[in-house]
């Protein structure tokens, strides 16, 4: 439980930071998202072969080699000095950290017999439904006191201790040791490296560099299509392909990668979008930002129990499709911001979307792989898990830019209503009274035009988050037309949720 632990507390840990880390290395608020996409970018690329390299090096050891890369890239993150570099030591973390979960899953899975399982696996959902709770507000007291810097140096202990136990304690079995796995596909993994990272740059410079008017853009639209077309061709004639795609002929597990997909997005972006709200809408410091959005945690611990009970009972299509109308019922709930809001004027819908994020994980993972044979299980996890995450790093920038573009479009909008109306006089009147004790008539009369347009600035910046979260919400809801598509499916004895 150790690593995935320390793997799922450093994505929501980074999110409270991400003002303070811009502020350090002297980047904008959109350029810090990229240490979470960069992140998630790699965390999939690496995510389908690790299945591969655990066959080859042998899972301990291989799982043991994750968990240095992981500690020794979260002290290069605390270290960096610029944004190039922590980029570099993220996308190195994020190599390290996507095997982790899934490894774990699978020695978890091996060293208790069958009447154990279930109390194992829920143990360790535990670990990680904590994780999140504490994230926001171990990693905004780290920032607050001491440093952002300190929200990575904590893994390094966190990640000695890892290597210690699995290194004492975890063995492989018979037939992973004497396995002689197949060459990796080389040429596919650079492939599928180069088509995500080129998807990637689109959504994350697109705003900065004006989307398609800027060649950089054209030139990676192109080389993700083509990488994406090569790709494909690779996997379907390699004789030993990284991943096999002919998963993707089943219908549960095609619908559900979408799903999957679509819900990472929308999750991420809510994980990303609220710290950043509190604290630079509201002015409120890192540790009371985690803490507004920490109660998230709550409502998945809560309903883990529930959903463990339910699955085995109830058609698990019925708990995706609540578990969708209830976290897009909470984001038109969290789109009521004004700044007149307090520090837990959001904890209900914030919790309700915890609960959701339960509600869609456990049983979307369930019926995706139930339709499929034992053999295919690992490969589909590792398809899975990839465009969750593939999912949640486009959510991350497509939020960010909505926010950039919607901010420009509000405040042309609302400056349309100061117009000389008796109220705006009387605004600026009493702005230019307060500022003539610091400076004379012309100075003052100056300053009092810009309190009122940063007021403005402010205005239309809140619209813009309010039109994401309900375009999440929207998204959430079109998502249960889709559930309706799935075949009704019951779990393969043994397999694991993919859930994150």
């Amino acid at each position: 439980m150790l690593p995935t632990f320390m793997e799922v507390l450093d994505t929501s840990i980074a999110s409270v930071a991400l003002p303070h880390i811009a502020g350090s290395l002297s980047a904008s608020t959109d350029e810090a998202t990229w240490v979470l996409t960069s992140y998630l970018v790699a965390n999939a690329v690496i995510l389908p072969a690790s299945g591969w390299f655990a066959l080859r090096f042998g899972r301990r050891n291989f799982l043991v080699f994750c968990i240095a890369l992981f500690t020794v890239a979260s002290f290069f993150c605390g270290s960096a000095s610029s944004l190039g570099f922590i980029l570099l030591a993220r996308t190195l973390q994020g190599a390290g950290g996507g095997a982790l979960q899934p490894l774990s899953q699978a020695i978890l899975l091996e060293s208790f017999p069958p009447a154990k399982r279930g109390q194992a696996m829920a143990m360790f959902a535990l670990g990680v439904v904590v994780a999140p709770v504490l994230g926001p507000t171990l990693g905004g007291y780290l920032t607050d006191q001491y440093s952002w810097r300190w929200a990575f140096y904590i893994n390094v202990p966190i990640g000695a201790l890892a290597i210690l136990m699995i290194s004492r304690f975890v063995k492989d079995p018979p037939y992973i040791t004497s396995a002689k796995p197949a060459r990796i596909d080389g040429i596919g993994l650079g492939l599928l490296a180069i088509w995500i990272a080129a998807l990637q740059f689109i959504p994350d410079k697109g705003q900065e560099d004006d989307w398609f008017g800027s060649a950089k853009i054209q030139w990676a639209a192109v080389l993700a299509v083509i990488g994406l077309a090569a790709f494909l061709i690779r996997q379907f004639s390699a004789k030993s392909p990284i991943v096999n795609l002919q998963v993707f002929r089943d219908r549960n597990f095609a619908l559900g990668c979408l799903l999957i997909a679509m819900f990472g997005g929308v999750i991420y972006g809510i994980v990303t979008i609220l710290p950043l709200f509190y604290q630079t809408q509201m002015n409120y410091t890192a540790w009371a930002a985690g803490l507004a959005v920490s109660p998230r945690g709550i409502g998945a611990i809560c309903i883990m129990p529930v959903v463990g009970l339910l699955t085995s009972r109830v058609d698990n299509r019925w708990l995706i499709s609540g578990g969708f109308a209830i976290f897009g019922a909470s984001a038109f709930w969290m789109g009521r911001l004004t700044l007149d809001i307090s520090q837990w004027s959001l904890v209900w819908p914030i919790i309700l979307s915890g609960a959701a994020a339960g509600l869609v994980f456990v049983p979307l993972s369930t019926t995706s792989m139930a339709t499929l044979s034992n053999q295919e299980i690992g490969n589909a996890a590792g398809l899975y898990n990839l465009l969750r995450n593939l999912g949640g790093s486009i959510g991350i920038s497509a939020v960010d830019t909505l926010i950039a573009r919607h901010q420009q479009v509000h405040q042309a909008e609302l400056s349309r209503y100061l117009t000389p109306r008796p109220v705006v006089q009387a605004a600026l009147q009493s702005f230019q009274m307060l500022m003539l004790h610091h400076a004379g008539p012309g100075l003052a009369r100056f300053r009092a035009y810009a309190l009122l347009g940063r007021g403005l600035s402010q205005q239309a910046t809140i619209y813009s988050y309010v039109d994401d979260l309900r375009y999440m919400g929207m998204l959430s809801f079109f998502c249960i037309l889709i559930v309706m598509l799935l075949k009704r499916a019951t779990a393969k004895k043994g397999a694991a949720a993919a859930a994150h």
